[in-house]
């Protein structure tokens, strides 16, 4: 075949320190488009992002010659310093080292938009903890849950 032909379709999952709730309106309004636009100069497409204050869930369209934790290691760097650099008051800002990354089919997308577009609904009933665990568990992936939070 003379060239590639893919549809890698991603929802990742990943929170502040600790935790911390960080995420509020103000910020993320600017915040997700800013991550947008880390995310499409790494040549991805960032279909939909959303959260609470302690967690993003973003479902993507990632290239076939890019590895998630380079990508996840630029979004998070990135981020992080335009958080620092846009919110004086936010100088202990940081996110968690690690992330939850799912395969998605395409067609599952109207389910996760619909999903990450919820978030504030959702977590009004399921924290986040709880949350990542079921996720965890609905992907078959295995996890020591005392490992997952710090």
């Amino acid at each position: 075949m003379p060239g590639t032909y893919s549809q890698l379709l991603l929802h990742i999952v990943f929170s502040t320190k600790q935790r911390q709730p960080w995420l509020t309106d103000e910020i993320t309004q600017r915040l997700y488009p800013y991550i947008g636009g880390i995310i499409r100069a790494e040549k991805g497409m960032l279909y939909a992002i959303g959260g609470v204050e302690d967690h993003v869930h973003m479902y993507l369209r990632w290239k076939t010659d890019g590895t998630i934790s380079d990508l996840m290691r630029t979004v998070k760097a990135r981020s992080s310093k335009w958080v620092h650099e846009t919110f004086a008051t936010h100088a202990a800002f940081a996110w968690q080292e690690g992330y939850g990354v799912f395969s998605v089919s395409k067609s599952q997308e109207d389910a996760v938009k619909k999903y990450i577009a919820g978030q504030r609904e959702h977590h009004k009933q399921e924290e986040f903890k709880s949350e990542l665990v079921q996720l965890f568990r609905l992907h078959g992936i295995d996890f020591e849950e005392k490992y997952l939070f710090d």
